[in-house]
Formats: structure tokens, sequence, C-alpha cells
């Protein structure tokens, strides 16, 4: 199951992950008054639909004032946002959230994916962050670093520095991350997760580091003893395909790939 960036970013936050502040928007009205209260020069509005490659698509709008807000409200709200990842028929924007800007020095992508076929967690991660995974898979395969936890052990403090050393994070904001990248590993633990992606992670000028976009799928197999997490379940982002094999307790995939040495992203997958 998947869930709204938003709702991600909630859960995150509880696991000592930081992001900005922002606030959820169901119509206009409630986008200007929610950048009023941010009470910051500089917003960015986010379509909330199941889909990365929003901002490629139009999906997520940098706004400066009352008026670019309520224009970027007025375009996005009742539409629908055609993804490389939705298809044709795109999908209905009925949310939107409203994220307080910050001033970034560098993005990095970071994900925690279940591989299967080796039964354990595998952390992706690359210093080029705020691109296409799958392109950078492509194009420099040399710059994603992968990260193997052995289950019985867990992500240890060691791999996590590891992590942040190849990451060729600054000083100030190596203790940081690594409490992130902790933090991550426990919320996919504890919250039977298929899949937790960031990207971007960004470092800002004085080391801090900020979740700006995150993706979590929740193993549809265990949701039930997430009931919270259950309850953000939105059905207007579902494929109909999908709803319709869920009624037999079928799961549907369009993803037939089976790489030996490929990990899965929720659908996607990495070589």
């Amino acid at each position: 199951m998947d869930i709204h960036e938003y709702q991600a970013k909630e859960i995150l936050s509880n696991y000592n992950v930081q992001i900005l502040k922002g606030k959820l928007a169901l119509k206009t009205s409630e986008a200007v008054a929610a950048f009023n209260e941010l009470d910051t020069n500089v917003c960015v509005v986010k379509a909330q639909v199941h889909s990365g490659a929003r901002g490629k698509a139009g999906g997520i709008i940098l706004c400066k004032s009352d008026e670019e807000v309520r224009s970027a409200s007025e375009k996005l709200l009742g539409t629908h946002l055609k993804t490389i990842q939705t298809g044709d028929q795109g999908k209905l924007i009925e949310k939107l959230y409203i994220e307080s800007g910050c001033d970034i020095d560098r993005e990095i992508y970071l994900a925690y994916v279940m591989d299967r076929a080796k039964q354990r967690i595998v952390i992706v991660a690359s210093a080029e962050g705020g691109m296409s995974i799958e392109e950078l898979a492509v194009e420099k395969p040399e710059a994603i670093k992968k990260i193997e936890i052995e289950p019985a052990v867990g992500l240890t403090g060691f791999q996590a520095r590891e992590l942040s050393f190849a990451l060729e994070l600054p000083k100030e904001a190596l203790s940081k991350a690594v409490k992130l990248f902790m933090g991550c590993y426990k919320a996919m633990t504890n919250l039977d997760m298929n899949m937790l992606e960031i990207n971007p992670l960004v470092i800002t000028q004085g080391g801090k580091l900020h979740c700006l976009d995150a993706k979590i799928n929740i193993d549809s197999n265990a949701i039930y003893r997430q009931p919270e997490i259950q309850a953000m379940h939105d059905p207007s982002q579902e494929d109909p395909r999908e709803a319709e094999a869920a009624k037999s307790c079928l799961l549907y995939t369009s993803d037939a790939a089976d790489e030996e040495d490929s990990v899965d992203l929720g659908g996607r997958r990495i070589i």
C-alpha cells in the first residue's frame, strides 16, 4: 500500500528524519492560508498523488507570494497529473501540500528496499540525488552505493558511518546522518515497509539534513498490524486493476522483472 508524501513525512519525522514545515490543503483558500501561516518568503506547492516524477510533470510549483500560491493551486486541484509512472490516464489531484522552502547546498538519493531474492533490506544511495535513480543506474552506475543489511544484526552504526563517508557528507552533518540512517531502518522494520525512498535528501549550507520528498510502500500482507497507516489509504489513487484484484485477495503487478542482481523499488528495479 502506498501513502501520500505528507503522510510519509509525518511518519518519518518520528524517526529522526528532519522535515520542513508544511500544511495540507484541499482547496485554494486553504493553500493561501497555509502559505501565510508558514510565514516564509518561498514555498513549494506539491500535488499529492501516488507517483514519482511529479516535478517533471508540473506537479510541483515554486511560489513566492499569495497570488502565485493561488494560481498554482487553481492550476493543479481537480486535474489529473500524468507522469511516467501513471500512464496516460494520470492521477486525480485532490490534495496539495504547501511546504516551506530552504537553501539547498547538495541533494542525495536514499532508499531502503526489500530484496526478496536475498531476503534482506538493502540501502541504495547516491551523492547525486534529485534525479531519476533509473537514469542514474544507466548513465553512472558507479555513483550508486548499496549496503546489504544482515537481518539478524540490523543496520549497524559502522554501516551508517560508512554510508555517510561514501556520500561525502560534510563533517557537521555526519552525526545527524547516522541518526537519520538508523531511524529510517527502524521505521522500515517497525512499520512493515517494502520501500522507503527519500529523493532528495538535501544538505543545507549549515550542514542540516532535510527530507524534501518521501515515498513509502507498506507490505499489504502486514497492513493489518498497522491500523494507523491503514487509515491513510486513499482509494482515489488506486489502480482499478489492483482494486479489482484485491476483492479476490489477489495482488496485481505489472512488473515481471526477475533479474538476479536487481533490487526492487516498489515496482521499479535497479540493476
